[in-house]
């Protein structure tokens, strides 16, 4: 019975995103809030923004109408007892996630504006990052933190280096159209698999909100793309990835051996393959870490002459290989998790060397 209400949150958020998408489309042209084509940027002609605006508005109104709808119905006791016991249950505990609610929707809130401010007025990396880390310890305040059986002073930092990694790893991401948010999308359903799994209610619905709120975005961001998302879009779904990733618990007694805890390293793997490797090869290169160029790993994909369809679609479906395979890790023992790591590694080392033997060739001829 529980299934249903997962299938009705997901089906408000996704009908929301894909009402609200081409709405503040027009909201964008007709303010002339665009994306001109110039440098390193691969579309010819200048595309609306806002496009992270309608993800933050399906996933933040999905979480506010049915927390309001659940207060009515616990107001109205009459009406609660004509739900199944199983929801009536469920339900009952929601107020006790309040103050984590809060909390995502806060910093989500922050980090969109955030994001908008860089993409109106292009805020300086720096200044991005100090608001990044202001807004994960925000998080802190609310009681969200890594546990991993750390003391405080451990878990607090690896939190919020956690969240602003992410954060700028799906913001590194968004170089293509539906890149991202496709990727976003990926990650999220397949976490939402894990916390079905263990048990955890709370943060497998948050999650289908959010995955009902990319999907319904991906339509008009899909190449040929018709609405970026920008650098709150980005910015915005990598926090809440991150935040949702730290409120999941994927170790427990059952587990045969820790390595469930590198769980979300994997399933989030390509986005931190990318932003690694752009990293290296900038900084082999002499170039700015944080500047920008066509070294992503899905325009590497484009030099090996992959359209950017093929581009994208190859690295929806190395996410989903590496994420997929990670789920098993809560159930296998050591041997297993072995295997399962050396799958992973395989899958970029194929990668890189198909990279490299490209790149070769590419400059034989």
């Amino acid at each position: 019975m529980w299934n249903w209400v997962y299938v009705y949150i997901f089906c408000f958020s996704l009908i929301l995103s894909l009402a609200f998408t081409p709405l503040v489309r027009r909201v964008a042209i007709r303010f002339s809030l665009l994306d001109r084509p110039q440098g390193r940027k691969l579309h010819l002609t200048a595309k609306p923004l806002l496009g992270g605006v309608a993800i933050y508005l399906a996933f933040t109104l999905t979480i506010l109408a049915n927390l309001a709808v659940v207060a009515l119905l616990r107001q109205k006791p009459q009406l609660m007892n004509l739900l199944p016991q199983v929801i009536g249950n469920r339900l009952a505990g929601v107020a006790i996630t309040h103050q984590r609610l809060l909390a995502i929707l806060l910093g989500g809130t922050f980090i969109l504006i955030l994001g908008l401010l860089d993409d109106l007025k292009e805020v300086s990396p720096k200044i991005k990052l100090m608001g990044q880390f202001l807004i994960s310890f925000l998080l802190i305040l609310f009681g969200i933190k890594v546990t991993l059986f750390l003391p405080s002073f451990l878990a607090i930092p690896i939190t919020i280096i956690w969240v602003v990694g992410i954060t700028n790893s799906l913001n590194l991401l968004d170089n293509m159209d539906g890149l991202a948010a496709g990727v976003a999308a990926i990650a999220s359903i397949i976490f939402f698999s894990v916390a079905l799994q263990q048990g955890q209610f709370f943060v497998s619905a948050i999650l289908l909100v959010f995955a009902g709120s990319l999907l319904g975005f991906l339509p008009y961001n899909f190449h040929p793309a018709t609405i970026f998302m920008g650098d709150a879009g980005s910015m915005f779904i990598g926090f809440i990835l991150a935040t949702l990733t730290v409120l999941s618990t994927y170790y427990t007694e059952a587990s045969p051996t820790p390595l469930p805890l590198i769980m979300p390293l994997l399933i989030l793997g390509v986005p931190l393959f990318d932003t690694f490797s752009v990293i290296l090869i900038r900084w082999r290169r002499g170039d700015p870490i944080f500047g920008a160029d066509k070294r992503h790993f899905s325009h590497r994909l484009v030099g090996l002459g992959l359209t950017q369809r093929q581009a994208v679609l190859l690295v929806y479906l190395a996410t989903f290989c590496v994420g997929i395979n990670a789920t098993l890790l809560k159930s296998v023992k050591i041997a297993g998790g072995v295997v399962i790591l050396v799958q992973a590694l395989a899958i970029f080392g194929l990668i890189i060397f198909l990279e490299v033997a490209g790149s070769k060739g590419n400059q034989r001829e």
